[in-house]
């Protein structure tokens, strides 16, 4: 089954595993880890990369990496916490080209930076935007 190549091929890089129904499983790692994960799912399984979404939850913020076994018709996320003094992670977009754009929204929304990326800059908010304000953050005010 494919899950149980995935859990064998990530191996020590999980940190935990969780399986929110048959189909569907949610995978932590270190942030450390994220680029040789993604080659294993990507490279090594020929999992498809279908998307990346970040997440302000109340401690830290999360990138979840979402990958397709489309054959098996399940899905693998891969979850990296980053702490919000300083968010950021390693940009995966010199492995998987189409990962560009995400990131760029999600630096732009979310105010993470990706290590890496070769070019960060303004996908969707107009230039005036203010910088270092992110729409998409808890603490956004919606009066700025």
């Amino acid at each position: 089954m494919i899950e149980d190549i995935v859990k064998e091929k990530l191996g020590k890089r999980i940190l935990a595993w969780e399986k929110k129904n048959e189909r569907r499983y949610y995978i932590e790692i270190s942030k450390e880890d994220l680029e040789e994960s993604v080659k294993v799912l990507f490279k090594d399984l020929g999992l498809r990369f279908s998307i990346a979404s970040g997440v302000d939850t109340i401690d830290n913020f999360e990138i979840l990496y979402h990958f397709s076994a489309d054959r098996e018709d399940k899905f693998f996320s891969l979850r990296v916490k980053t702490d919000k003094r300083n968010p950021e992670v390693p940009s995966i977009s010199g492995i998987i080209t189409a990962a560009k754009w995400i990131e760029r929204e999600i630096w732009e929304l979310l105010g993470i930076n990706f290590t890496g990326h070769p070019e960060l800059k303004k996908l969707l908010l107009p230039e005036s935007w203010p910088k270092g304000v992110y729409p998409l953050r808890k603490d956004y005010n919606k009066n700025v």
